[in-house]
């Protein structure tokens, strides 16, 4: 990966983006999309900006494939520091390490000899609408990541689908072994498992063979899984407080205010109606692929690990009416007719 060669007066401005989207993240993604835009040429704004009513807006996928917007290979190091601003604007400190983290294991997989691209560069930033005006959307995606946000009367009203992934889970020869982009969603939930007696886990595990991969793939629109698993409300006290703590991990990985709003959203449907659900192997072991989600009301979280001899992670947070905003933008477009119904039909 390049080096970047930072200005001062772009460090007061990126340090400027990221105290802002600690409590208003919205103002703060406008104002670092601008800043990006303002240091592109022509032909890279035609890259990067999309309409916003564009089927483009759902084509997400975590895949290597060709894909839509401006790359990183593609900037200078003025418009890559703009870009990363941007990045930082929609994610915590926390879920922007995470995010380089795995960018930085495509020179791992490189190195394996792979036939497929392996690029750390090959990282697309792509907006959809103008982002000074109340309603527009952006992505940040390649191999492994696919985060995607979209601002609706000027509130950022969903931070999903959003993906993380990692190969290898963990790295075990070469220069960055022993590096665990995703180590938490998998230590917490194994420290859940582990707690469990055994009439909670007849309830929890659900197959004795993980799924290949995460149930949903990268479907457009998800509807809630078969609603199985052990309650949250079956838990005890200690039980409930580790899977909120594996929650708002997933959770976390968002601006402080988003995070918040997404925590939100988990509680309202209270303890009840939240599930674990595990399948795959009961023991940790090297090989012993395993997979589980924790599904609610409105959001699903997935997160398996089977791929390359469980040393492969997905994951994923989905919300079954919000994912790309559908929710908030049915109305908006109910009282303003004039554009997404291939957003909200789909």
């Amino acid at each position: 990966m390049r080096r970047l060669l930072i200005s001062t007066g772009l460090l007061v401005s990126a340090a400027a983006i990221v105290v802002a989207s600690q409590t208003a993240p919205e103002q703060a993604m406008a104002r670092a999309a601008g800043a990006l835009i303002a240091t592109l040429d022509e032909p890279q704004r035609a890259r990067l900006l999309w309409p916003f009513d564009s089927d483009e807006r759902l084509n997400w996928h975590f895949i290597p494939r060709e894909r839509q917007g401006l790359s990183l290979e593609d900037m200078n190091e003025r418009q890559r520091e703009a870009a990363f601003a941007l990045l930082r604007a929609g994610l915590s400190q926390k879920g922007y390490s995470k995010a380089e983290t795995i960018r930085s294991l495509e020179v791992v997989l490189a190195a394996t000899g792979s036939s497929l691209v392996r690029d750390p560069e090959l990282y697309f930033f792509t907006l959809f609408g103008d982002p000074s005006s109340p309603t527009w959307a952006w992505r940040y995606e390649g191999h492994h990541l696919s985060q995607n946000w979209t601002i609706v009367s000027g509130r950022a009203t969903a931070t999903t689908p959003a993906f993380f992934g990692a190969s290898p889970a963990e790295v075990r020869a070469g220069p960055m072994a022993g590096t665990r982009a995703l180590a938490a969603e998998a230590d917490l939930a194994w420290s859940l498992l582990g707690t469990l007696t055994p009439e909670q886990r007849q309830q929890a595990v659900t197959a004795t063979t993980a799924p290949r991969d995460i149930i949903t793939g990268a479907e457009r629109v998800v509807s809630i899984l078969d609603n199985v698993g052990l309650a949250a409300d079956r838990m005890t006290p200690a039980q409930q407080g580790t899977l909120m703590s594996l929650v708002e991990e997933h959770a976390s990985s968002q601006s402080p205010a988003l995070a918040a709003a997404r925590m939100a959203r988990v509680r309202s449907g209270g303890l009840t109606a939240i599930r674990f659900a595990w399948m795959g192997a009961t023991t940790r072991a090297a090989g012993a692929g395993y997979y589980y989600r924790i599904q609610g009301p409105a959001f699903l979280i997935e997160y398996d690990n089977t791929q390359n001899n469980a040393n492969h992670q997905h994951i994923v947070w989905r919300d079954f009416t919000a994912d790309f905003g559908r929710d908030v933008l049915g109305d908006h477009y109910a009282a303003d007719p004039h554009g997404l119904a291939v957003l909200i039909d789909r």
